[in-house]
């Protein structure tokens, strides 16, 4: 087997199983806790490894324009993400709206399902 032929030194990438929403949210949690929280203690509670979530918050600043992730963001960035954890917030408060209804359906069924049964 040939190591040093035509291939040596590229690196070959695969598509990531998490969507970018999830990534992004991902390190938007990580940026949250302020530097309180290590990537590896942010990472378990999102399910992935902590340096999977390195690797993500490295490739946002990147993305950025930022050296580390230590730097504080422009007035922009700032608001710019403000305005995406407030639509992300309605769209969760949204979505806890429709378990709670789903759930009382579901507890009044079984109700209803308990009573038949007697």
């Amino acid at each position: 087997m040939d190591l040093d032929g035509p291939r040596k030194g590229v690196l070959v990438r695969r598509k990531s199983p998490y969507p970018a929403e999830f990534r992004t949210d991902a390190v938007a949690l990580y940026r949250a806790a302020g530097g309180k929280r290590t990537y590896a203690a942010v990472a378990a509670d999102v399910g992935v490894t902590g340096e999977t979530l390195r690797s993500w918050v490295r490739q946002a600043d990147k993305q950025a324009g930022r050296a580390s992730g230590r730097s504080e963001p422009s007035a922009e960035g700032r608001e710019e993400e403000l305005a995406r954890l407030r639509a992300e917030n309605g769209r969760l408060r949204k979505a806890e709206k429709e378990w709670e209804l789903e759930r009382e359906i579901l507890r009044r069924a079984a109700q209803y399902f308990a009573s038949m049964a007697e």
